[in-house]
């Protein structure tokens, strides 16, 4: 029994670390980051701007290159034309639904004994 409570505690132990490893890594990802250039936070060629980085020994030489953006030409399309609006607008007619009819139950008239029917 000592053996199966220790494994069973063991892996409780397991299983709590890793969920919190998990947690911190969530919040390290989610937490919310400065809003620099891209010149500024170290990527690209040359290092950063705020941290001394160059192509070597982070001296503080390097080549600055912008982002190369590939587009296609720019088109300039002229505005749409539309018909002219008409003389006179009439709206359509509007509906009116038949009238209802009516349900009569059925009945006896003059001795005759008549089903339920419509109007």
């Amino acid at each position: 029994m000592t053996r199966s409570g220790s494994l069973t505690t063991g892996l409780k132990r397991l299983a709590a670390c890793g969920a919190l490893l998990g947690l911190v890594a969530i919040g390290t990802t989610a937490a919310p980051k400065p809003a620099e250039a891209w010149w500024a936070h170290g990527g690209g060629w040359g290092g950063g701007y705020y941290h001394g980085g160059g192509w070597c020994c982070g001296v503080g030489v390097g080549i600055y290159v912008p982002p190369i953006v590939v587009a296609p030409a720019p088109v300039y399309v002229p505005p749409p034309v539309y018909a002219p609006a008409p003389v006179y607008y009439a709206p359509t007619p509007a509906y009116y639904a038949p009238p209802q009819r009516a349900w009569i139950p059925a009945h006896w008239q003059n001795g005759y004994w008549i089903p339920g029917h419509w109007d």
